[in-house]
C-alpha cells in the first residue's frame, strides 16, 4: 500500500467497526443491502474516493452474506434454490463486470445512481406500509415459472444485471434482488431475503477480487466492516424473520430516504463549489 492509499483510508477503526455492526443489522433485515449505509458512511468518515468507497463496501458483503445465510438457517428461514442457484450463477458473472464499469464511472454518476436507488426503495416500502403492496404476485405466469427452460435462463439473466450493479455499487444487491425474486418469480419476501444473501456470497468474492486488483477498494476497511457486521447481520436476520414485514420496511424506507437526502445535499454542495 502506498502512502497516498494510507492517506485516503484515514478513519477510526472503532468508527468503521461501528458502521459495520449497524450496517449488518440493515443487511440482515433486507437480504444484503447494507451498502446503503456503508457507502454514505465511508464517504463521510474516510477520505477515500467514491470508487474506493463502493469497492470497500463490496468486500464487506462477504462476511455479511455468509453470516446472514447462517442466521436464516438457524432461525428457521427457507431458501429458494430453484430461483437462487441460477441467479447466483448470473450474479457471479455480473460480479466480474460491475467493478470494471465502476472504475470508468464519474463520482457524480455514482452519486446519482445511489440517490435513485434510495428514493425508489423508500417509495416502495412506504407504499407497502400505507397502501396496496407493490410486490405480492409474480408478474410471470405459473406455467412459465414451472418450465425450467424459461426459469433458468431468465433467472441467470436477471442475476447478471443485479450482480453487475451490486459488484459496481457495493450495496449488496438485496435492494434489487429481493424485489426481483418476489415480483418476477413469486418468491415469498422472507424467503427472498435469505436467498439473496446466499446469492451474493460468490458475487461479493468475485467483485472484491476485481476491486482489489484494480485498486478500487481498501482491503483493510473492507475486512473490518465485514467482520464487525457479523453480530449485526445475525440480529437483523432474526428480527426480519420474527417481526412484521411492513413495519420493518417502513423503518428501512425512512432510513433510505434520509440517506437519499444526505446524498442530494452532498451532490448540490459539490456542484456549488465547482460553479
Amino acid at each position: 500500500m502506498t502512502a497516498t492509499d494510507r492517506a485516503t483510508e484515514r478513519g477510526s477503526s472503532v468508527g468503521i467497526a461501528t458502521i459495520g455492526a449497524v450496517g449488518g443489522v440493515v443487511g440482515g433485515l433486507i437480504g444484503g443491502g447494507a451498502g446503503v449505509l456503508y457507502v454514505p458512511a465511508l464517504d463521510r468518515f474516510t477520505a477515500m474516493s467514491r470508487a474506493r468507497v463502493h469497492g470497500t463496501s463490496t468486500i464487506a458483503q462477504i462476511g455479511l452474506c455468509v453470516a446472514g445465510v447462517a442466521a436464516y438457517a438457524v432461525g428457521g428461514g427457507a431458501i429458494d434454490l430453484r430461483v437462487g442457484i441460477p441467479m447466483m450463477i448470473g450474479g457471479t458473472l455480473g460480479g466480474f463486470l460491475g467493478p470494471w464499469l465502476l472504475a470508468r464511472s464519474s463520482e457524480i454518476v455514482l452519486r446519482v445512481l445511489l440517490i435513485a436507488i434510495l428514493v425508489l426503495t423508500a417509495a416502495k416500502f412506504a407504499v407497502d406500509a400505507f397502501g396496496p403492496p407493490l410486490f405480492t404476485h409474480a408478474l410471470v405466469s405459473p406455467g412459465l415459472l414451472a418450465n425450467p427452460w424459461f426459469l433458468v435462463p431468465t433467472a441467470i439473466a436477471v442475476g447478471v444485471v443485479v450482480g453487475a450493479w451490486a459488484g459496481a455499487m457495493g450495496l449488496g444487491g438485496g435492494l434489487l434482488a429481493v424485489p426481483a425474486m418476489v415480483l418476477l418469480f413469486g418468491v415469498e419476501l422472507h424467503v427472498a431475503a435469505g436467498t439473496s444473501l446466499l446469492m451474493f456470497i460468490p458475487n461479493s468474492v468475485v467483485g472484491s477480487w476485481v476491486h482489489i486488483r484494480q485498486g478500487t477498494a481498501s482491503a483493510r476497511w473492507g475486512w473490518l466492516l465485514g467482520l464487525a457486521s457479523v453480530p449485526g447481520v445475525i440480529t437483523g436476520a432474526l428480527l426480519g424473520l420474527a417481526l412484521d414485514t411492513e413495519v420493518l420496511g417502513l423503518v428501512f424506507g425512512t432510513f433510505a430516504l434520509l440517506m437519499a437526502v444526505r446524498e442530494i445535499v452532498a451532490l448540490a454542495r459539490g456542484r456549488g463549489r465547482h460553479a
